[in-house]
């Protein structure tokens, strides 16, 4: 799902539909799903939540005359004539007829997703008792964004033993332990422990990393009794990684294939994906004041 999303629902005798509206590539559009029942979606209606000003109509049997919202005369901004009411000689095949599971997606004339905070359809041919709809939709849900995974601990390897064991690179950690007698890299104080913050305190002047000499990156958690714990590691392509952008792309697909094999959630996909190697406490390790910056 798109990040800029709003997402409207309809729910009558027989009936029941979303409307998710988006923005993708600076044009937004509304995914029509039905999601119980049939209507011939014949014409869609849009306002923002002034109701102030004339308000756009539609003529004859596309009208939303007498639709209200909370018992309030809706003022739209925008209507737009999808089809004529009639199943007419296409039958259930006429591309506005949607049934249970279908889904028909329609370009919105609009210029930002506040402009879209009442949504109306207007349908014939439907199972409602009455046949018809004037559906007035408000009150949309902003689906909230992933919280961006975050981590302890980073290495960012650049040789390993036959086994796998960190050797040298440079380990990064959230936060600068108090006192700091082994000289431990941390990220600046204040920052947030995402992939991409430890990756950009990896290439800066201060540790100089170069994305082309990593073998691999391992993520650190802590394991329920307060142990360092080696989540996940993303290994370099055949030839290496080109550049930063490189790398965070591995990242972000790494994430996704750990998502998709857990069905649950980011953390808890990537608590999963412990194999039980390389767990390191970097308070103790030579290799983390040994680390090589050139």
């Amino acid at each position: 799902m798109p990040e800029n999303t709003k997402v409207f629902t309809y729910e009558a005798e027989g009936l029941a539909y979303t409307v998710t509206v988006y923005e993708e590539a600076g044009a937004f559009y509304a995914d029509i799903t039905v999601g119980e029942g049939a209507m011939d979606v014949n014409a869609i209606y849009f306002g923002d939540e002034d109701f102030s000003g004339s308000s756009e109509s539609l003529k004859g049997p596309l009208n939303m005359n007498g639709a209200s919202l909370d018992g309030e005369k809706v003022q739209w901004d925008a209507a737009t004539e999808l089809s004529r009411p009639g199943l007419g000689p296409e039958g259930e095949d006429k591309e506005t007829y949607l049934q249970t599971g279908d889904t028909m997606t329609v370009e919105l004339d609009a210029t930002s997703l506040d402009d879209i905070s009442i949504f109306g359809i207007r349908a014939t041919s439907t199972t409602t008792e009455e046949g018809s709809i004037k559906a007035v939709s408000g009150d949309p849900q902003e689906p909230e964004e992933p919280e961006e995974p975050t981590y302890e601990k980073v290495f960012f390897g650049e040789e390993f033993s036959d086994t796998g064991f960190p050797l040298s690179g440079a380990y990064i950690l959230d936060e600068e332990p108090d006192p700091n007698p082994y000289n431990n890299l941390a990220l600046p104080e204040g920052t947030e422990p995402t992939f991409e913050n430890y990756l950009s305190f990896y290439l800066s002047d201060e540790v100089g990393g170069d994305p082309a000499a990593l073998e691999s990156v391992v993520f650190y958690g802590t394991d329920p009794d307060g142990n360092p714990q080696e989540l996940f590691r993303l290994d370099a392509p055949e030839g290496g990684f080109e550049d930063a952008d490189d790398v965070l792309a591995a990242y972000d697909e790494a994430l996704m294939d750990m998502a998709e094999t857990s069905g649950e959630d980011l953390m808890a996909a990537l608590s999963l994906e412990d194999d039980g190697s390389a767990e390191i406490d970097a308070d103790s390790d030579p290799e983390v004041e040994d680390i090589d910056l050139a």
